[in-house]
């Protein structure tokens, strides 16, 4: 039996985890929970990554000794270092606005379809090649001389060396999917400067050992190794998806929807970029091919404005509300942006023709049966895309709990889910850890003790899908 810290950081909260591995083990207990909460400040939506890191060195201490450590995060985003190593300015938050009509720019440099072709990517204003042309003539980049996103980054405080882990850095649309490589083509077109990109690691790589000062402010016991895990989150979810065969589709839930299938290859084909699907790299050499739904940020937004109100309430009273009433796009990027959400929910009906939900019960209704409806649309075309049909969703994250969600996608999907587990990205990063220290074996293994050791909860459809039918009819002539 052996422990592993798995730091992992979401788009609104840190956790330390502390995961206890064995031949039929896998047990997950939290140490420490910690806000994120970006700063506005003049120069636009900055996170606040000192707290962060504090947060980190918090939950290391109240851990308690470990025998690894690995951290996984949000994707895209990046610090800059100086020559000496010191961080350039707070990490620019995805959501600030300093990328809009940015892609236009690049397009007509390297046209959208050459960009998919190339990089496998699907089209998201906030992508680190978006970000990077955004700074071009700032002095920060100028003053550059590395580049990490934000889980090497904090790698790097933790360990004083620097690498780019794989599975993240195939958000950047600089990666090519098939050669899991640099798509040095792209990068030389657009004037990017790869050289600012620490080497590639892979999950399982070593990424160095807790520095003195670090174990000393924790007080953990030296030497503790830090190991390279699936760093984006969502490839630490999708590892750690309890599938028993390959007939399968996911939703990792959470701030975001992320809805797709594991494949062998990327899919590039001009439908799939028409169709905006992704394809990340994942854990073996996988490819995540998927589609962002802007998931429950919508109704944490809701909530947020409605001064937080009992979720269970809330979500107790949706239930009671008529079904598909009015549905929006869940993945438009109208709604993107922090602030109003109640109200731009509201306008997106309203234009559509749909009646105008009022009430707090009836925007959450909304919300949800929208989500599910876009997750209905997101499976159903990656199957199609792909050629790979599934028989089962697996729903992992925090969406698991939202039980309204679960049932609500199995109906519109019409095929079983399975919802758990909750924290997916933690155990992930865990299992990734145990297993290169020898405690579990390939990818199967890996599932199977998920399987055999997580709470899972089963939602069969209800009826037919001619409802849901209907509405995304309905969502499509809007």
């Amino acid at each position: 039996m052996k422990s592993y810290a798995a730091v992992d950081l979401g788009a609104s909260s840190g956790r330390v985890m502390v995961g206890r591995v064995g031949p039929d083990t896998l047990e997950l207990a939290e140490a420490h929970r910690f806000p994120n909460r970006p700063v506005r400040v003049p120069e636009g939506l900055r996170w606040d990554i000192l707290a962060l890191y504090a947060g980190v060195l918090d939950g290391l201490r109240a851990a308690g000794q470990v025998d690894s450590v690995g951290i996984d995060s949000w994707a895209v985003d990046y610090g800059l270092l100086d020559a000496d190593g010191t961080l350039l300015g707070n990490p620019v938050h995805y959501r600030d606005a300093r990328t809009e009509g940015v892609a236009e720019k690049v397009w007509a440099t390297v046209p959208a379809a050459e960009l998919y072709a190339a990089t496998g990517l699907q089209y998201a204003p906030f992508n680190t090649l978006y970000q990077l042309t955004a700074a071009r003539s700032t002095r920060q980049l100028a003053s550059a001389e590395r580049l990490l996103l934000i889980p090497d980054l904090l790698t790097y405080w933790l360990t004083c060396e620097a690498g780019t882990e794989l599975t993240n850095a195939s958000t950047t649309q600089l990666i090519d999917p098939r050669t899991r490589d640099w798509s040095y083509d792209v990068a030389e077109r657009l004037g990017i400067d790869l050289k600012l990109f620490a080497p590639l690691r892979r999950p399982g790589d070593p990424a160095g050992l807790l520095q003195p000062r670090v174990l000393e402010e924790t007080g953990l016991t030296g030497p503790v190794p830090v190991t390279t895990v699936g760093s984006h989150d969502t490839a630490s979810a999708v590892a750690a998806v309890p599938a028993t065969g390959e007939r399968f589709a996911y939703i990792c839930t959470g701030t975001w929807s992320l809805a797709g299938l594991e494949l062998d290859a990327p899919v590039l084909t001009e439908a799939s970029r028409a169709a905006n699907f992704t394809n990340e790299l994942g854990l073996d050499g996988t490819v995540r091919y998927l589609r962002n739904i802007m998931g429950l940020w919508l109704l944490q937004e809701c909530v947020r404005e409605w001064g937080h109100p009992d979720l269970g309430d809330l979500l107790s009273a949706a239930a009671e509300v008529a079904p598909l009433r009015s549905v929006v796009d869940a993945g438009d990027a109208v709604f993107l942006a922090p602030g109003r959400m109640p109200d731009r929910i509201a306008d997106a009906c309203r234009e559509s023709g749909q009646p105008v939900p009022e009430s707090p019960a009836e925007v959450t209704r909304c919300i949800l049966d929208s989500l599910a409806l876009a997750h209905r649309r997101a499976i159903g075309a990656a199957q199609s895309l792909a050629d790979h049909p599934v028989d089962v969703v697996h729903i992992v994250g925090g969406g698991t709990r939202n039980a309204l969600l679960c049932q609500l996608t199995a109906d519109a999907c019409g095929l079983p889910v399975v919802a758990g587990p909750a924290e997916a990205a933690a155990l992930g990063n865990v299992l990734v850890q145990a297993r290169t220290h020898g405690l579990v074996g390939d990818r199967t293994s890996m599932r199977r003790l998920l399987a055999r050791t997580q709470p899972l909860k089963r939602y069969e459809p209800r009826g037919d899908t001619a409802a849901w039918r209907a509405a995304e009819d309905r969502l499509t002539r809007a």
